[in-house]
Protein backbone atom coordinates (compact mmCIF):
# COMPACT_ATOMS: atom_id res chain seq x y z
CA UNK A 1 0.00 0.00 0.00
CA UNK A 2 1.20 3.04 -1.44
CA UNK A 3 1.25 6.34 1.61
CA UNK A 4 0.71 8.24 -0.88
CA UNK A 5 -2.44 6.47 -1.88
CA UNK A 6 -3.98 6.19 1.78
CA UNK A 7 -7.02 8.11 2.68
CA UNK A 8 -6.98 9.91 6.17
CA UNK A 9 -10.11 10.47 8.23
CA UNK A 10 -9.45 13.44 10.35
CA UNK A 11 -10.17 12.39 13.80
CA UNK A 12 -12.69 14.92 14.38
CA UNK A 13 -14.84 13.72 11.69
CA UNK A 14 -15.31 10.08 12.87
CA UNK A 15 -18.74 8.83 13.73
CA UNK A 16 -18.56 7.04 17.09
CA UNK A 17 -18.73 3.56 14.48
CA UNK A 18 -15.77 4.76 12.66
CA UNK A 19 -14.22 5.86 15.92
CA UNK A 20 -13.91 2.65 16.97
CA UNK A 21 -11.82 1.61 13.60
CA UNK A 22 -8.95 3.49 15.04
CA UNK A 23 -6.30 0.76 15.21
CA UNK A 24 -4.44 -0.71 17.54
CA UNK A 25 -0.57 -0.96 17.37
CA UNK A 26 1.18 -3.56 19.73
CA UNK A 27 4.69 -4.44 19.87
CA UNK A 28 5.19 -7.91 19.96
CA UNK A 29 8.92 -8.21 18.47
CA UNK A 30 11.25 -8.83 21.52
CA UNK A 31 13.06 -11.67 23.10
CA UNK A 32 11.82 -11.64 27.07
CA UNK A 33 15.50 -11.74 27.62
CA UNK A 34 14.99 -11.40 31.20
CA UNK A 35 12.82 -14.42 30.95
CA UNK A 36 14.29 -16.74 29.89
CA UNK A 37 12.50 -19.66 31.38
CA UNK A 38 9.44 -19.24 29.11
CA UNK A 39 10.98 -17.23 26.55
CA UNK A 40 13.55 -19.37 25.04
CA UNK A 41 11.46 -21.03 23.06
CA UNK A 42 8.48 -18.87 22.55
CA UNK A 43 8.23 -14.88 22.02
CA UNK A 44 7.39 -12.93 25.25
CA UNK A 45 3.60 -12.38 24.11
CA UNK A 46 2.68 -15.41 24.14
CA UNK A 47 3.27 -16.40 27.67
CA UNK A 48 0.11 -17.30 28.78
CA UNK A 49 -1.61 -15.94 31.70
CA UNK A 50 -3.91 -18.50 32.81
CA UNK A 51 -4.92 -20.67 29.31
CA UNK A 52 -4.49 -17.21 26.92
CA UNK A 53 -0.78 -15.18 26.22
CA UNK A 54 -0.41 -12.14 27.93
CA UNK A 55 -1.02 -10.15 24.40
CA UNK A 56 -4.29 -11.93 24.38
CA UNK A 57 -4.92 -10.13 27.47
CA UNK A 58 -4.18 -6.79 26.23
CA UNK A 59 -6.11 -7.23 23.05
CA UNK A 60 -9.15 -8.01 25.17
CA UNK A 61 -8.83 -5.01 27.20
CA UNK A 62 -8.94 -2.73 24.08
CA UNK A 63 -12.17 -5.10 22.66
CA UNK A 64 -13.99 -4.55 25.92
CA UNK A 65 -14.42 -0.91 24.39
CA UNK A 66 -14.99 -1.53 20.96
CA UNK A 67 -11.60 -1.43 19.52
CA UNK A 68 -10.98 -4.63 17.41
CA UNK A 69 -8.48 -3.56 15.08
CA UNK A 70 -4.83 -4.11 15.63
CA UNK A 71 -1.81 -4.23 14.34
CA UNK A 72 0.78 -6.39 15.78
CA UNK A 73 4.59 -5.36 15.03
CA UNK A 74 6.07 -9.02 14.83
CA UNK A 75 10.00 -10.00 15.22
CA UNK A 76 11.24 -12.87 17.35
CA UNK A 77 9.47 -16.24 17.16
CA UNK A 78 6.67 -13.70 14.86
CA UNK A 79 5.59 -16.93 13.42
CA UNK A 80 4.30 -18.63 16.66
CA UNK A 81 1.91 -15.47 17.37
CA UNK A 82 0.51 -15.98 14.12
CA UNK A 83 0.14 -19.41 14.50
CA UNK A 84 -1.75 -18.48 17.82
CA UNK A 85 -4.39 -15.95 16.29
CA UNK A 86 -5.06 -18.21 13.19
CA UNK A 87 -5.79 -21.18 15.41
CA UNK A 88 -7.99 -18.86 17.47
CA UNK A 89 -11.61 -20.08 16.37
CA UNK A 90 -11.46 -23.20 16.79
CA UNK A 91 -9.59 -23.43 20.37
CA UNK A 92 -12.80 -21.68 21.75
CA UNK A 93 -15.46 -23.31 20.23
CA UNK A 94 -16.66 -26.54 19.37
CA UNK A 95 -16.00 -27.77 15.97
CA UNK A 96 -16.56 -30.30 13.02
CA UNK A 97 -13.76 -31.33 10.94
CA UNK A 98 -14.05 -33.47 7.88
CA UNK A 99 -10.72 -35.30 7.18
CA UNK A 100 -11.07 -35.80 3.12
CA UNK A 101 -11.45 -32.07 2.29
CA UNK A 102 -9.85 -30.92 5.75
CA UNK A 103 -13.25 -28.57 6.06
CA UNK A 104 -13.36 -27.15 9.29
CA UNK A 105 -17.15 -25.96 10.59
CA UNK A 106 -17.11 -24.13 13.70
CA UNK A 107 -20.40 -25.62 16.13
CA UNK A 108 -22.27 -22.60 18.05
CA UNK A 109 -25.18 -24.93 19.34
CA UNK A 110 -25.79 -22.67 22.24
CA UNK A 111 -26.38 -19.47 19.79
CA UNK A 112 -22.56 -18.55 21.78
CA UNK A 113 -19.53 -17.47 19.66
CA UNK A 114 -16.45 -17.95 22.18
CA UNK A 115 -13.97 -16.81 19.51
CA UNK A 116 -13.01 -13.06 18.74
CA UNK A 117 -14.67 -10.46 16.25
CA UNK A 118 -10.97 -9.00 15.84
CA UNK A 119 -9.16 -7.58 12.42
CA UNK A 120 -5.82 -8.44 12.81
CA UNK A 121 -2.93 -7.30 10.68
CA UNK A 122 0.39 -9.27 11.59
CA UNK A 123 3.46 -7.25 10.33
CA UNK A 124 6.62 -8.58 9.84
CA UNK A 125 8.94 -5.91 11.03
CA UNK A 126 12.32 -7.26 11.64
CA UNK A 127 14.34 -9.69 14.50
CA UNK A 128 16.72 -6.75 15.04
CA UNK A 129 14.15 -3.78 14.78
CA UNK A 130 14.01 -1.25 17.96
CA UNK A 131 10.77 -0.29 18.31
CA UNK A 132 10.95 2.95 16.77
CA UNK A 133 11.43 1.43 13.63
CA UNK A 134 8.57 -1.39 14.09
CA UNK A 135 6.74 1.49 14.71
CA UNK A 136 8.00 3.32 11.27
CA UNK A 137 7.00 -0.06 9.08
CA UNK A 138 3.75 -0.43 9.96
CA UNK A 139 2.74 3.42 8.90
CA UNK A 140 1.31 2.32 5.79
CA UNK A 141 -1.56 0.37 7.61
CA UNK A 142 -2.40 3.03 9.64
CA UNK A 143 -5.82 5.36 7.83
CA UNK A 144 -7.17 7.17 10.32
CA UNK A 145 -5.94 10.64 11.75
CA UNK A 146 -5.02 9.43 15.43
CA UNK A 147 -3.57 5.80 16.54
CA UNK A 148 -2.92 3.44 19.21
CA UNK A 149 0.10 2.36 20.67
CA UNK A 150 0.98 -0.24 23.39
CA UNK A 151 3.37 -2.55 25.05
CA UNK A 152 2.43 -6.29 23.88
CA UNK A 153 3.77 -7.61 27.83
CA UNK A 154 1.63 -5.17 30.09
CA UNK A 155 -2.48 -5.07 31.64
CA UNK A 156 -4.32 -2.57 33.25
CA UNK A 157 -7.90 -1.87 33.54
CA UNK A 158 -6.80 1.66 32.24
CA UNK A 159 -10.48 3.16 30.57
CA UNK A 160 -9.33 3.87 26.71
CA UNK A 161 -13.09 5.77 26.02
CA UNK A 162 -11.52 8.24 28.71
CA UNK A 163 -8.09 7.86 27.12
CA UNK A 164 -8.92 8.90 23.86
CA UNK A 165 -11.17 11.84 25.19
CA UNK A 166 -8.48 13.20 27.29
CA UNK A 167 -6.09 12.97 24.16
CA UNK A 168 -8.93 14.45 22.09
CA UNK A 169 -9.09 17.56 24.48
CA UNK A 170 -5.05 17.80 24.42
CA UNK A 171 -3.42 19.73 22.01
CA UNK A 172 0.19 17.24 22.06
CA UNK A 173 0.85 15.01 19.41
CA UNK A 174 1.37 12.14 22.05
CA UNK A 175 -0.58 10.94 25.14
CA UNK A 176 0.57 8.33 27.58
CA UNK A 177 -0.68 6.12 30.41
CA UNK A 178 1.81 7.37 33.08
CA UNK A 179 1.40 4.73 36.49
CA UNK A 180 3.31 4.64 39.77
CA UNK A 181 5.28 1.91 39.78
CA UNK A 182 5.64 -0.76 42.60
CA UNK A 183 8.89 -1.04 44.26
CA UNK A 184 10.55 -3.79 43.46
CA UNK A 185 11.40 -4.30 47.35
CA UNK A 186 9.51 -3.84 50.66
CA UNK A 187 8.71 -0.34 52.27
CA UNK A 188 9.17 -0.08 55.58
CA UNK A 189 7.38 2.28 57.42
CA UNK A 190 9.10 3.37 60.37
CA UNK A 191 9.16 5.91 63.75
CA UNK A 192 12.26 7.34 64.76
CA UNK A 193 14.42 3.83 64.74
CA UNK A 194 11.37 1.45 65.13
CA UNK A 195 9.96 -0.59 62.32
CA UNK A 196 6.13 -0.05 62.36
CA UNK A 197 5.09 -1.76 59.43
CA UNK A 198 6.40 -3.75 56.44
CA UNK A 199 4.60 -2.97 52.52
CA UNK A 200 5.40 -5.43 49.79
CA UNK A 201 5.24 -3.80 46.45
CA UNK A 202 4.08 -0.08 47.82
CA UNK A 203 3.81 2.39 45.08
CA UNK A 204 6.78 4.95 44.40
CA UNK A 205 5.54 8.94 43.64
CA UNK A 206 6.96 9.01 40.37
CA UNK A 207 5.13 8.21 36.89
CA UNK A 208 6.46 5.64 34.07
CA UNK A 209 5.03 4.80 31.13
CA UNK A 210 2.89 2.20 31.09
CA UNK A 211 2.11 2.23 27.29
CA UNK A 212 -1.50 2.60 25.95
CA UNK A 213 -0.55 5.50 24.40
CA UNK A 214 -2.58 7.85 21.39
CA UNK A 215 -0.52 9.30 18.81
CA UNK A 216 -1.39 12.11 16.08
CA UNK A 217 -0.35 10.51 12.58
CA UNK A 218 1.61 13.24 12.02
CA UNK A 219 4.08 11.37 14.51
CA UNK A 220 5.04 9.22 11.85
CA UNK A 221 6.53 11.91 9.78
CA UNK A 222 8.76 12.73 13.26
CA UNK A 223 10.08 9.15 13.64
CA UNK A 224 13.70 8.85 12.64
CA UNK A 225 14.13 6.88 9.56
CA UNK A 226 14.13 3.88 9.07
CA UNK A 227 18.11 3.16 8.81
CA UNK A 228 18.53 4.81 12.15
CA UNK A 229 16.98 2.11 14.20
CA UNK A 230 16.24 3.92 16.98
CA UNK A 231 13.97 2.86 20.11
CA UNK A 232 11.03 4.16 20.86
CA UNK A 233 12.27 5.72 23.98
CA UNK A 234 14.68 7.08 22.33
CA UNK A 235 11.85 8.89 20.27
CA UNK A 236 9.73 10.01 23.06
CA UNK A 237 12.60 11.68 25.00
CA UNK A 238 12.67 13.88 22.11
CA UNK A 239 9.39 14.47 21.95
CA UNK A 240 9.52 15.38 25.58
CA UNK A 241 12.11 18.26 25.06
CA UNK A 242 9.55 19.33 22.33
CA UNK A 243 6.75 19.52 24.94
CA UNK A 244 4.44 17.30 22.41
CA UNK A 245 3.35 14.29 25.52
CA UNK A 246 1.06 14.62 27.87
CA UNK A 247 0.61 12.23 30.32
CA UNK A 248 -2.99 10.28 30.89
CA UNK A 249 -2.75 9.47 35.04
CA UNK A 250 -4.17 6.21 35.74
CA UNK A 251 -4.28 5.28 39.31
CA UNK A 252 -5.71 1.82 38.81
CA UNK A 253 -3.83 -1.76 37.97
CA UNK A 254 -1.08 -1.74 36.13
CA UNK A 255 1.56 -4.44 35.82
CA UNK A 256 4.06 -6.14 33.20
CA UNK A 257 5.50 -9.63 32.90
CA UNK A 258 9.30 -8.80 32.51
CA UNK A 259 10.41 -11.85 34.92
CA UNK A 260 9.42 -15.06 36.23
CA UNK A 261 8.87 -13.76 39.24
CA UNK A 262 5.78 -11.23 37.19
CA UNK A 263 4.80 -14.16 35.26
CA UNK A 264 4.26 -16.07 38.70
CA UNK A 265 2.27 -13.05 39.97
CA UNK A 266 0.00 -12.42 37.03
CA UNK A 267 -1.10 -15.99 36.93
CA UNK A 268 -1.90 -16.00 40.74
CA UNK A 269 -3.96 -13.15 40.19
CA UNK A 270 -5.66 -14.48 37.17
CA UNK A 271 -6.82 -17.46 39.81
CA UNK A 272 -8.33 -14.88 41.79
CA UNK A 273 -10.00 -11.45 40.52
CA UNK A 274 -8.06 -10.39 37.80
CA UNK A 275 -8.21 -6.00 37.80
CA UNK A 276 -7.61 -5.89 34.60
CA UNK A 277 -10.27 -8.27 33.60
CA UNK A 278 -13.09 -5.65 33.02
CA UNK A 279 -14.31 -7.64 29.69
CA UNK A 280 -17.15 -10.16 30.39
CA UNK A 281 -16.61 -14.10 28.73
CA UNK A 282 -19.11 -14.96 26.53
CA UNK A 283 -21.24 -17.03 28.38
CA UNK A 284 -21.25 -14.35 31.05
CA UNK A 285 -22.60 -12.08 28.46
Amino acid sequence: MDKSQTEITPFNELTPEEEHKIPVIIMCGGKGTRMREETEFRPKVIVPIGNEPIVWHVMKIYGHYHFKHFILCLGYKGDMIKEHFKDLAWRANDFRLKTLTNHLDILKDDGIDRGEDWDIIFAETGLESNTARRLKLVEKYVNTDIFMLTYGDGVGNVNIEKLIEYHRKGDSLITITGIHPNSRFGVLKIEGDRILSFKEKAPLSDYINAGFMVMNREVFNLLPPIEENHTLEEFLTEMAKQRQIRIFPHEGFWDCMDTYKDFEYLNALWQKNPPWKIWKDADEV
